[in-house]
């Protein structure tokens, strides 16, 4: 008993400490899982009160509270972070690179994400959460009473400098740390995307910062930046924020977009289509991302030649995405295609994420918009492009990576359950709600008269809200079911095409005992096809150098975490109070950051004997 108590408080502070990549990418899955199941319980909450007519379910700030947190939750608590575990499972593995360029910064990155996110969702339990919509236009939040908005400034700013610093890192670690003869060009489609989601996150999270910042300065501080009456101007939240939010929306897709590419690759035992084109796709999406975001503000009054520049960039952006939709097809084209749980995800995304491409054009063109704008249309292309493109591919990637993280393959019969009730359940909820924007049905209302014909609409999207509910039940089933299981998966169950499946499973902490020699794109195949076990080695047997664990990421993040409530609620008498709060927060985060700098951290050798020992092979 006494031994097995032992051996789970190590395994927590195994966890707490890591900074290996691998179990960092357990980390962000559970944590980013976790908020999954939250924003979806508030989408059922938001369901079940438009299910009927003036229903007394949820009603006025209540509503406004569920609603803005489960976008909030939705966008940067979930989707972010589980786009985060794939990066790191996967993408140090696919450059054959033994960690990440910066273990600890990684680390570091994770927490200030999770304490981020707790932090936001505590404003439940603490007099009301943010009710400004997951936007929180600044004429909203500048009249918002209680502390909810102060909640979502500091919660994202504490999460967001934790998503820019892993962008970074990302970065260095794919311009770096790829191994020999990983050129550019033959870096795996999901690294590619990757690569130019870590630069969006580089270029876009800095507006979004400026912007929380000066919310928190007039929310707090008692500056008037957003104040019309003084000088202020709301529209400028609305720049800074859309200046982040539509490069977003392509740091939450391009991700998916490289997993699918690995899909239809793996299971058609085709190489990708087109790759020199599919590259180039997906840098111009990058690009063309940060050259739209005002067609979120075409009723705002730009003027017509702004509103025809961000229209016609706007339709633009479909061409690489165009490109990148023919050569999946091309892939599967002749090839001998297999029809697993992440294979199924991936072809059901093609028809789902066209149709919100297709209302997306439909929204770029400025006259049109002014009729969809704040209609139910706008919340159906919405949530075609997130949950038709990014839940989709999340689904997709975990099955498919789910034997490299865990070594083990989740139940077939069941991913194929979870997929059918999902996928019929997505397009009752959200395929509807384009009828009903059209009808003249608002977003963001709690209620609805009856006699408008509204009714059957949302009642088919409720229970279709309900079916994606208990898809969701059914994969939590599912992976508690894989996990205490004792049928392990092997290496390379899918006979993939790139590094990662390369390596024993389960993967050793330093991934690969020799660097491989990478001959060609889709490395591993080549080795194969030529009858190869192993891979190409660039290196004979040596000591590996790896990374100390370090509790320091935790405890930077802990002490903003703490120093955010001393900033909040410096008031109502309790000045001093609160600001001392404060100061033992920014203490702890500084004291930690002192600590890192002066420990001498050199990290610990592996030595070839132990290597040879283990028996691993290259």
């Amino acid at each position: 008993m006494v031994s097995s108590v032992t051996k789970k408080k190590s395994a927590l502070w195994d966890y707490l400490t890591t900074v290996d990549h691998k179990k960092i990418a357990i980390l962000y899955l559970v944590a980013g899982g976790f908020f999954f199941l939250v924003g979806g319980i508030e989408a059922l909450f938001i369901r079940f009160q438009l299910f009927k007519p003036n229903n007394d379910f949820l009603v006025g700030d209540a509503y406004n509270q569920v609603l803005t947190m489960h976008g909030t939750t939705m966008i940067f608590l979930a989707a972010m972070p589980l786009v985060f575990a794939f990066l790191n499972a996967v993408v140090p593995l696919q450059i054959g690179a033994r960690d990440v360029a910066f273990p600890y910064v990684n680390a570091l990155g994770f927490w200030l994400f999770f304490f981020g996110g707790v932090f936001l969702n505590l404003s439940w339990f603490l007099g009301g959460a943010p009710d400004a919509g997951w936007t929180s236009y600044a004429s909203l939040t500048m009249a918002s009473q209680g502390h909810g908005v102060d909640f979502y400034i500091l919660g994202l700013q504490i999460a967001g400098i934790g998503t820019l610093i892993g962008g970074i890192n990302f970065l260095v670690t794919i311009i770096n740390m790829r191994a020999p003869g990983m050129t550019y060009m033959r870096m795996p489609l999901f690294t590619w995307s990757a690569f130019v989601t870590s630069a969006l996150i580089l270029f876009a999270f800095p507006p979004l910062t400026v912007g929380l910042a000066l919310l928190m300065f007039d929310r707090l501080f008692g500056t008037q930046f957003f104040n019309p009456a003084l000088g202020g101007n709301t529209i400028i939240w609305e720049h800074l924020f859309w200046i982040f939010g539509h490069p977003e929306v392509y740091i939450l897709v391009l991700p998916v977009f490289g997993v699918f590419s690995e899909i239809f690759a793996t299971f058609s035992k085709k190489r990708l289509f087109g790759y020199s084109s599919m590259v180039f796709a997906t840098v111009l999406i990058g690009f063309l991302g940060f050259m739209v975001w005002a067609h979120h503000m075409f009723t705002v009054g730009l003027g017509p030649v702004a509103n025809a520049i961000f229209a016609v960039a706007t339709m633009a952006i479909a061409v690489p995405t165009g490109i990148k939709i023919f050569n999946w097809m091309f892939t599967m084209w002749g090839g001998s295609i297999r029809f697993t749980t992440p294979m199924i995800w991936a072809v059901a995304f093609i028809p789902s994420f066209v149709m919100g491409g297709v209302t997306g054009i439909m929204n770029a063109a400025a006259p049109a918009d002014y009729q969809f704008h704040d209609s139910y249309f706008v919340v159906a292309h919405f949530h075609y492009v997130i949950v038709g493109g990014v839940v989709f591919g999340l689904f997709a990637g975990a099955h498919y990576w789910w034997p490299l993280m865990f070594g083990k393959i989740l139940n077939e019969k069941l991913g194929k359950i979870t997929f059918w009730l999902f996928f019929i359940g997505f397009h009752l909820t959200f395929f509807i709600q384009h009828f009903l924007g059209l009808m003249g049905m608002p977003r963001r209302y709690f209620t609805y008269l009856p006699g408008q014909g509204l009714e059957t609409g949302n009642l088919i999207s409720s229970i279709g809200a309900a079916l994606m509910g208990v898809a969701t039940i059914i994969l939590l089933i599912n992976i508690v079911q894989t996990a205490v299981s004792s049928k392990k998966s092997g290496r390379d169950p899918w006979d993939g095409r790139t590094l990662e499946w390369s390596l024993p499973s389960p993967t050793p902490e330093y991934n690969f005992k020799q660097l491989p020699f990478v001959r060609g794109l889709d490395a591993l195949w080549i080795e194969k096809m030529e009858g190869k076990k192993e891979v190409t080695v660039a290196e004979p047997v040596g000591d590996i150098h790896m990374p100390n664990s370090s509790f320091l990421p935790f405890t930077t993040s802990l002490g903003l975490f703490i120093a955010a409530f001393g900033a909040m609620y410096m008031e109502g008498g309790k000045e001093t109070v609160w600001l001392i709060v404060a100061f033992i927060g920014l203490a702890i985060t500084f004291g930690s950051m002192l600590l890192r700098s002066i420990i001498d951290d050199h990290g610990y050798h592996i030595h070839k004997e132990d290597l040879e020992d283990k028996g691993v092979k290259a």
